[in-house]
């Protein structure tokens, strides 16, 4: 019972098919043929702070305001010293607003998705806001004029004003916010151009 056992012989595997595997290029960013549209997002943008400057100075509340005998300045009568600070949350509210819209409309432009649209768009935010507020300023101070004679002890209202250039920023942020929100949510390398 000593018998050798054969050996076995295994046998390699056959090679299997050639399978090739496209691999896609990654896309460059497109800067030359996206400019012009950019301009066109900027300036369309910028459009919008007219309409946003008229509801503010619509939105915005005067201050009810007694002249000092003293020394003939403007001081606010009770709680009307808020509006200072409403009227800048109103402003900061349209602009949150417009930014969000702003931010979603242009990601909706499929073709041109990308940083030189993103920055355009941001541009023309920053200067749509800082747009709505000059004009929102002198929209509401022709609303409020001033009597032309002012005694000491009358009572009058004052055009809303902002004191403050900080509620500019609301509204390229929360563009470039709901832009990049968009990005992230897509997630295609070339953010869904190629499908468009």
């Amino acid at each position: 019972m000593d018998e050798k056992a054969a050996p076995v012989r295994i046998e390699p595997l056959p090679e299997p098919p050639y399978v090739y595997h496209y691999i896609r290029p990654r896309p460059k960013v497109v800067v030359k043929r996206d400019l012009l549209p950019g301009l066109v997002v900027l300036l369309t943008t910028f459009a919008f702070g007219l309409p946003a400057g008229y509801l503010w100075s619509w939105l915005a509340p005067a201050q009810l305001k007694i002249v000092s005998p003293n020394d003939n300045k403007f001081y606010p009568i009770g709680v009307e010293s808020y509006h200072r600070l409403d009227a800048l949350m109103v402003f900061v509210l349209i602009g949150l607003g417009a930014g969000a819209i702003t931010g979603i409309a242009v990601w909706l432009l499929r073709q041109r998705r990308g940083p030189v649209v993103m920055l355009a768009m941001t541009a023309g935010s920053f200067a749509a806001a800082w747009f709505s507020q000059y004009l929102g300023g002198n929209v509401a101070a022709g609303a409020y004029p001033m009597p032309s004679t002012i005694k000491p002890g009358d009572t009058l209202l004052v055009a809303p004003s902002l004191e403050t250039w900080w509620g500019i920023l609301a509204w390229p942020l929360a563009a470039a916010l709901a832009y990049g929100c968009c990005v992230a949510w897509n997630g295609l390398d070339d953010l869904g151009r190629r499908l468009g």
